[in-house]
């Protein structure tokens, strides 16, 4: 069965470009984002990777670890991490797992419907293993997202969505179409118009079911 919002990560353990790790384990208190991709040494993905590296101090700063998903071996990761690096003028020292086996690709249901794999794969082979997870604290998933092989991820956005997840866990509020941090937010209707006073301030009320308040610091 597929993977849902809410799930708890599948657990594993596997080897990495930092040695063997386990997902629960390596995130500990954390967040985290595993982020996946068909092939090493394909144009894309590092891009990608190297946006990735590049944003090392913005995953930091929101307690945020992150892990690359690969089905080649730690070998050829240490080869490409060369190339990521050069392209993106950044160290690459976020892990990225070995998963030639592909026990990640399908304990994360991250395989195109009609994957054929044989030894020798392509990157068409794994086609949708190009997939974004945020995994939360509590080790549940908070958010997928999966992409096609031409199109490379925006990770703005996926900051975006990170900044989002953060601000709104346990809090009666959710963002809007379009969000951006500091922007206004949507309080819940589990709070009344007198409660969400209370605690947001002055509301910006667009419809019954539709108040907008400031967004929380």
């Amino acid at each position: 069965m597929s993977l849902r919002i809410n799930d708890v990560a599948p657990n594993f353990t596997t080897d990495s470009t930092a040695g063997q790790i386990t997902l629960h384990d390596w995130i500990g208190d954390s967040y985290a984002i595993l982020f996946s991709h068909p092939k090493d040494f394909t144009p894309v993905c590092t891009t990608e990777f190297g946006a990735v590296a590049q944003l090392a101090g913005e995953f930091e700063k929101r307690n945020t670890k992150v892990m690359g998903v690969s089905v080649d071996s730690v070998e050829e990761h240490k080869k490409w991490k060369r190339d990521i690096e050069a392209f993106a003028g950044a160290p690459a020292n976020f892990p990225i797992i070995d998963d030639t086996s592909l026990q990640v690709a399908k304990l994360y249901d991250m395989l195109p419907a009609d994957a054929y794999l044989p030894d020798g794969r392509t990157p068409a082979h794994s086609a949708t293993v190009r997939t974004v997870f945020i995994i939360g604290p509590d080790k549940k998933v908070r958010l997928m997202i999966s992409y096609p092989m031409s199109v490379g991820r925006n990770f703005a956005e996926i900051l975006r969505a990170l900044d989002a997840i953060q601000m709104t866990d346990g809090a009666p509020i959710a963002t809007p179409a379009n969000w951006v941090p500091g922007a206004d937010v949507i309080v819940a209707l589990s709070l009344d118009d007198a409660a969400a006073k209370a605690k947001f301030g002055e509301l910006d009320i667009k419809l019954p079911y539709l108040r907008y308040a400031k967004s929380p610091k």
